[in-house]
């Protein structure tokens, strides 16, 4: 395992109280030949006790993250809580403030660049001292998602199947805990180099979420942010107080007939909502061909019966994208 690292936080992790740092990690640019990525950081400690990793903009388009963990390092005090809570708002940094999903500097994408490398890019640095320097400290970890700038989602917080039961159950039971309006346990179309499978790998309980998109937030997706965060902060046994309850429907993607795809170039009509429930077989999506008017539209239909759960948000569309998404309500 790599220790070393060249990112050199400003704040003590064992220190109790509250601090606002960053995590400076050196970067030689044209515009700053000694420059560095600084990387804001709260962290907030009463005593022993269990600790939490927060953390959003691990895609620097996603912004209901960003917004609950910025409020939370204003508003929580040490005298709320036991333990620890590490909060980044801003996980990929260089993402968020070009407001791009990936690094403006190489290209990284934060949810796949796991477990990092601490001689390598200025995204692959950042990868390494989370896996190496803050997820073990962890005992619970959640990474505020949202659909960015191309996706639209259903609110939903997020479990995994695992190998290891155990730790499966306990990841439910925080997911369930943050009381999303919708709660899935997701098929993830490729787990490798995730920030998720790292931290689930390390025995660690995992919760993300996905809560709206189109490169925005809404007062509605901040709030379900903000009391999931206050939730499963209760959950752990962390912060002081009662969690605030919600109704939550269940959701499952059993395999990858719940993905449609797009074969086609062009302006893309969406026939049903969000939320709405499809048939096997409906007409969900149409593509019409923008280089010549008066041809018959593509249409792409649903494979399984359930909830329209996430769309292609841009208005054109291109072969590859996901053109929708569907779960199977199981509550």
């Amino acid at each position: 395992m790599s220790m070393t690292t060249a990112i050199a936080p400003s704040i003590d992790y064992q220190r109790d109280g509250i601090q606002h740092g960053v995590l400076k990690l050196p970067y030689s640019r044209d515009d700053s030949a000694w420059g560095a990525v600084m990387t804001p950081i709260t962290v907030i400690k009463n005593g022993d006790g269990p600790c939490a990793l927060l953390t959003g903009a691990n895609h620097g388009d996603e912004y209901e993250g960003p917004i609950a963990l910025s409020k939370l390092a204003v508003e929580l005090q040490p005298t709320q809580i036991q333990g620890r809570v590490i909060i980044v708002p801003f996980f990929n940094y260089p993402a968020f403030r070009a407001g791009k999903r990936t690094s403006p500097i190489d290209g990284g994408n934060m949810n796949r660049a796991f477990p990092g490398r601490a001689d390598g890019t200025v995204t692959e640095k950042i990868a390494d001292y989370f896996q190496n320097h803050l997820l073990p400290m962890a005992d619970v970890v959640l990474d505020i998602h949202a659909g960015g700038k191309t996706l639209e989602f259903l609110p939903f917080a997020v479990a995994h199947v695992l190998p290891d039961k155990a730790q499966q159950q306990r990841c439910v039971a925080a997911m369930q805990a943050f009381a999303a309006p919708y709660s899935m346990m997701l098929l993830e179309l490729d787990a490798v180099g995730m920030y998720d499978t790292a931290t689930e790998q390390l025995g660690k309980v995992f919760v993300s979420t996905e809560l709206g998109g189109g490169g925005t937030s809404t007062p509605r997706t901040v709030e379900i942010a903000d009391t999931g965060v206050h939730n499963l902060l209760v959950h752990a046994g962390i912060k002081l107080g009662d969690p605030i309850e919600r109704n939550s429907v269940s959701l499952d993607m059993p395999n990858s007939d719940c993905f449609v795809t797009s074969d086609d170039e062009g302006l893309l009509e969406m026939c049903v909502e969000l939320g709405a429930a499809v048939a096997t077989g409906q007409v969900i999506a149409r593509v019409y061909d923008t280089r010549r008017t008066g041809r018959t539209p593509i249409e792409y239909h649903a494979k399984i019966p359930g909830l329209l759960v996430g769309r292609h948000f841009p208005g054109l569309i291109t072969p590859g994208d996901p053109v929708a998404v569907v779960a199977v309500a199981t509550s």
